[in-house]
């Protein structure tokens, strides 16, 4: 059996990574898929489809999951909320089981007649995409929420430096733009 997961992942953290092992428990394979693929540079939404990705790789390789596990899939979003199954499964392998927390991509799948469960969530006072961006802006521990090779991406593709840009103002003195 494969199931299909649908998540941001802005950024991937440990819940995600407890969410996608507990998932394989049930399944035999899993298909995640990136949603708002096309969105990155916000404050909401400040990675890219292909960072998120480089993430979500590293960091379940670094949990011993192996690649024929799982499929990762970008998905942009579309405007149209009723055809919006017939494009994920255009994009994404054949999958049995629906798994999302969002009461939105529930419905939409079960009114496809997919089996559709809420995923167990981990910790998630503490394990949310939101928690992690808010201690990033903040100057707070962030890193023990994310696997060490998400750290390691954020800080080569320098995340929170962007994240923290991203936050300003508008009309804000900007030491990035000063040659501007």
């Amino acid at each position: 059996m494969r199931g299909l997961m649908v998540g941001r992942l802005q950024p991937v953290h440990k819940g995600h990574i407890q969410v996608i092992k507990k998932i394989l428990e049930e399944v035999e394979e899993i298909i995640i898929c990136i949603g708002s693929a096309q969105l990155s540079h916000t404050l909401k939404n400040p990675f890219t489809a292909g960072e998120r990705i480089m993430m979500l790789t590293k960091a379940l390789n670094e949990n011993n999951i192996p690649a024929s596990k799982y499929y990762i899939i970008p998905v942009p979003d579309i405007a149209c909320n009723s055809i919006w199954v017939s494009y994920v499964k255009m994009l994404t392998p054949p999958f049995d089981k629906v798994y999302s927390g969002n009461p939105l991509v529930q419905r939409l799948f079960l009114e496809e007649g997919y089996e559709v469960s809420s995923p167990p969530l981990y910790y998630r006072d503490v394990y949310s995409g939101t928690e992690v961006r808010r201690r990033m802006l903040e100057g707070k521990d962030w890193e023990s929420l994310v696997p060490k090779s998400v750290v390691k991406v954020i800080k080569e593709i320098k995340g929170v430096e962007r994240l923290k840009h991203l936050s300003k103002k508008e009309g804000a003195k900007c030491d990035v733009c000063k040659d501007f």
